[in-house]
């Protein structure tokens, strides 16, 4: 045996990061025989990727400046634990050149490029010169020194509206505005300049001629230190919402094997033109003809899962592997392409309310399988917080299948069998978008989630019959299982009675909280003879069954499989319908009526005021900014909630404030 090829040089690896891209790292790392470090912050003292690894550093407190962003504290981590590499995972600093170089100075190995390969391409303005002299296709755009607004103002006129104003640094779409005209210019530079450097610490500006009804198209490319690169097939990432990707599939279904090949090999000539070692994404532009370089993402992108799916090969493997010194296992012509993937994030976040982000604690946790094509990377269990101080992502669902068809089917199937309660998901959401007509049929954009957002966040259905009927039994079998649990008695079984009939009344009303509407009322009949539910005149044969998450519901003949989680009197139900969510209205009275106003114009999550856009005393048109929240590194605008007077403003820039604090106080107008 070559024992040459056995060396590696490190044993032990700290990965810099958190949530699900640190469990990804950990899962492959420790599969290939290394020793993991985790680190994280206060606010994840309990997370998950902390109980996978096999130690765990703790870095400072929850706001990311002061822990996973901390440089100094990372490097302390590793030399504590005795970890003589680090992976940067995604975010954070894993696009950061100070901190690659920081590593190397501290004798750690970085996985990832080179500082000097992350400087030259992490930088839009750079990499767009880099690009330029490497004769790759460009967008129009302006990517100089002179960041003045006056300079950016003459190139965007120069470049023509609409253009896209976009940080030089970063991305996930933070720092980023769509300028349909000179007039909204202004606002848009300052916001997207103060958004780049809260997320970045860098609020340089590029400006790009924006592509209307464009398509986000990305190259998989990895390199060695022996002079190889390659590329692993293209992503399509045109579902997007706010510049930030929704649903990303591999290969493109847009694309032929001619355009394949040519964006392939444009994405081998960028990465060529900085001898790219490690995993990267050249991203392109396409306008339905012809493909213009965006960016190069110097890391390991969210999506990489559709790549290994269509591929077979495991990218953080091939990362580790390209880091000990490795030269790359298989040749350009060794790849294959191997049917189609596609990948949803799951974030905690209501899309009924702007997508506003969800905290709190995962009460419910339940996903199916991973088998039939289906994957499943996941950074948070049941009992697991969701902090806002972190990204909302809480896992990827990714399904491969022969054909873009099935892949889709499974995709949805797994959404559908996917429960998650304590917090507000996207994924009815993903669901509704997963099915919606023109997705299956590629008819889309980069524009298309937000011309349709009224379809795709409508509300649930109401619940009919076989809903009302699933709350009964929810109730019902919830009691049985506490009943199983005591002493064994007779009484345990609803539906046995010495003697007689009884009855019981139910009432239930849609939503949580006291809930909304009227309500629905329904009854059950129990005692000697059989069970039934009586809906108004209609009177129904009732059996349950219980199963794991929920029950088999057999209403005059026919079963139903039926999801449940009950909290209180708090229902959460899903049928062959689509998800519910009721409240069982308290048969012995006493429920408040009171909530939370919609006109409160108060602080939804903890968050960081960063800009006061009104003054006390104006006169203000229902819509109108008031004030600007950053909350999970994204910037929320509270607007007034009708047409009124601006009475007090309760805050400053630089406050922190935690949910549900009153920022803000208006007037309505008079009639």
């Amino acid at each position: 045996m070559d024992r040459s090829k056995l060396y590696r040089p490190f044993r032990t690896l700290l990965i810099a990061n958190r949530g699900e891209i640190a469990c990804r790292v950990i899962r492959t790392a420790r599969a290939m025989g290394l020793r993991t470090v985790a680190v994280y912050s206060e606010a994840d003292r309990d997370a998950m990727h902390v109980a996978l690894a096999d130690e765990a550093v703790l870095l400072g407190p929850a706001r990311a400046r002061d822990s996973y962003l901390n440089v100094e504290r990372l490097i302390e981590a590793a030399r504590k634990t005795g970890a003589q590499a680090v992976h940067p995972g995604y975010g954070f600093l894993s696009e950061n050149a100070e901190f690659a170089r920081a590593c190397l100075d501290a004798g750690l190995v970085f996985v990832g490029p080179t500082a000097g390969m992350m400087t030259a391409m992490g930088s839009k303005s750079g990499s767009k010169e880099l690009m330029e002299k490497a004769g790759v296709p460009l967008v129009p755009g302006y990517h100089g020194e002179a960041q003045d607004e006056a300079t950016l103002s003459k190139a965007a006129e120069k470049i023509g509206f609409p253009v896209l104003v976009k940080a030089s640094a970063g991305g996930g779409g933070r720092g980023m505005r769509i300028v349909r005209s000179a007039a909204e210019l202004g606002v848009a530079i300052v916001s997207a300049k103060r958004e780049a450097l809260a997320a970045f610490g860098d609020d340089r500006m590029l400006i790009e001629k924006y592509v209307d009804n464009p398509r986000h198209i990305e190259v998989q490319v990895i390199g060695d230190s022996h002079g190889n690169l390659l590329s692993l097939f293209e992503r399509e990432c045109t579902l997007q919402r706010r510049h930030q990707k929704v649903i990303e599939e591999a290969p493109s279904p847009t694309l032929n094997a001619a355009q394949r090949e040519t964006v392939c090999a444009a994405a081998r000539k960028a990465a060529g033109a900085v001898n790219y070692v490690g995993a990267g994404t050249i991203e392109f532009v396409s306008d339905g003809k012809d493909v213009f370089f965006i960016e190069m993402n110097t890391r390991l992108q969210v999506e990489h899962p559709v790549t290994e799916l269509i591929t077979g090969i495991d990218l953080v493997e091939w990362q580790l592997r390209v880091a000990f010194g490795e030269a790359l296992p298989l040749k350009q012509d060794e790849i294959r392409l191997n049917g189609h993937a596609v990948e949803a994030r799951v974030y905690a976040e209501n899309p009924t309310k702007n997508f506003m982000p969800s905290v709190g604690r995962i009460s419910t946790w339940r996903l199916p399988a991973e088998t039939g094509g289906l994957r499943i990377d996941a950074g948070y269990r049941e009992g697991d917080a969701v902090s806002p101080y972190y990204d909302a992502m809480l896992a990827k669902m990714i399904a491969w299948g022969p054909t873009r068809d099935v892949a889709i089917e499974r995709l949805n199937r797994g959404l559908e069998e996917t429960d998650v309660r304590g917090i507000v998901t996207n994924i009815p959401f993903l669901s509704a978008l997963m099915t919606h007509p023109k997705v299956w049929t590629n008819a889309v954009d980069t524009g298309f989630i937000e011309r349709e957002l009224a379809v795709l966040t409508q509300a649930a259905p109401a619940p009919g019959e076989l809903e009302l009927c699933a709350a009964v039994a929810a109730v019902v079998n919830e009691e049985q299982q506490a009943a199983r649990a005591q002493a064994n008695s007779p009484w345990q079984t609803f539906g046995w009675q010495p003697v007689g009939r009884r009855q019981r009344s139910f009432a239930f009303r849609v939503g949580h909280g006291v809930g909304h509407g009227p309500e629905q009322k329904i009854s059950l009949n129990y005692g000697s003879g059989p069970s039934t539910l009586l809906i108004g005149e209609r009177e129904l044969a009732f059996t349950i069954a219980a199963k794991d998450g929920g029950f088999d519901l057999t209403l005059d003949g026919v079963k139903s499989s039926v999801a449940a989680v009950i909290d209180g009197h708090e229902l959460y139900l899903r049928t062959r319908n689509g998800r519910f969510d009721l409240h069982w209205v308290d048969p012995f009275g006493g429920e408040s009526e009171e909530h939370v106003g919609e006109d409160k114009i108060a602080a939804p999550l903890p968050g960081t005021v960063v800009a006061v856009l009104a003054e006390e005393g104006a006169k203000l048109d229902k819509g109108a900014p008031i004030l600007t929240l950053e909350v999970m590194k994204m910037e929320q605008t509270l607007r007034a909630p009708y047409a009124g007077v601006l009475k007090s403003i309760k805050c400053k820039v630089g406050d922190i404030v935690q949910e549900g604090v009153e920022l803000a106080v208006v007037e309505p107008a008079g009639d």
